[in-house]
């Protein structure tokens, strides 16, 4: 199922109204790329989130039929990168009108450095989508990599990384 970026935000108010307490989402990989305008729609639905905000979430989300993939992500780790400690700070709110919802999405530096571990076609776009629609610098994404902890090998990602720095900026 496509889902465009209204189908989300009308998601979102379907939760927002039914939730007991304020809640903090944060979208990551193609949610947040589709609430910032970088892509037109996104095949799931990913949302990093604080343990405390977890419970009442996944509660809401079970009493509301939808039929969306969630994938859901916990403190900064995300996929298979721990964000560094200021990834909720860096990332940008997103005006929804939602009453118990703070909405905000990746910045797309996160975006990048997180798309990175997996880095399959889809993710090259991506990447390349964040870069061009945020003028992101070769220099600005190596060193938000080098404070992101990689679970699993570490080498694989550092060479994930110079592949995509070789491959996107390839004249510097």
């Amino acid at each position: 199922m496509v889902i465009s970026k209204a189908n989300l935000l009308a998601f979102l108010k379907e939760l927002d109204n039914d939730l007991s307490k304020k809640i903090n989402l944060i979208a990551v990989g193609g949610t947040a790329m589709t609430l910032l305008g970088l892509k037109n729609s996104t095949i799931d639905i990913d949302f990093d989130m604080s343990m405390e905000d977890m419970e009442e979430f996944r509660k809401t989300l079970q009493a509301i039929p939808h039929g969306f993939r969630i994938d859901i992500f916990l403190d900064g780790m995300v996929f298979s990168q721990q964000l560094p400690d200021d990834y909720s700070e860096k990332s940008i709110p997103i005006d929804s009108g939602l009453k118990n919802i703070g909405l905000s999405a990746l910045h797309p530096l996160d975006i990048v450095v997180t798309k990175i571990g997996r880095l399959d076609e889809r993710d090259i776009e991506d990447i390349e989508a964040c870069i061009k629609g945020f003028s992101l610098l070769k220099e600005d994404i190596r060193k938000r990599a080098q404070n992101v902890e990689y679970v699993g090998r570490e080498e694989n990602y550092m060479i994930n990384l110079q592949h995509v720095l070789k491959k996107i900026f390839k004249s510097s």
